[in-house]
């Protein structure tokens, strides 16, 4: 195996490393917000202010949490992926 071979499975390796950390820490948030409603809904029926339960503010993060890890996910692939890629592709 080649240099460049190594080079680009270390690569692939470390995108799905990456990939897999993320995805699961969404799935720990999701499947803890899921759990909580199943088995703790007075807690999240608690108001936080007239209107506002602590449940729809817990929503809202599941949803934000989302986008940063998107986020994170993006600017690792922008900073480290992408131009570890094009250097492997002008090695041609």
């Amino acid at each position: 195996m080649t240099d460049r071979q190594t080079r680009l499975r270390t690569l692939a390796a470390a995108r799905w490393r990456i990939a897999l950390i993320l995805t699961l820490v969404m799935m720990a948030i999701y499947f803890g917000f899921i759990l909580l409603i199943a088995y703790d809904k007075p807690l999240l029926a608690t108001l936080v202010a007239p209107g506002l339960s602590l449940g729809v503010i817990l929503g809202a993060v599941v949803i934000v949490a989302s986008w940063v890890l998107t986020w994170i996910y993006v600017r690792w692939a922008n900073r480290h992926y992408d131009p570890a890629l094009d250097q492997l592709r002008d090695e041609r």
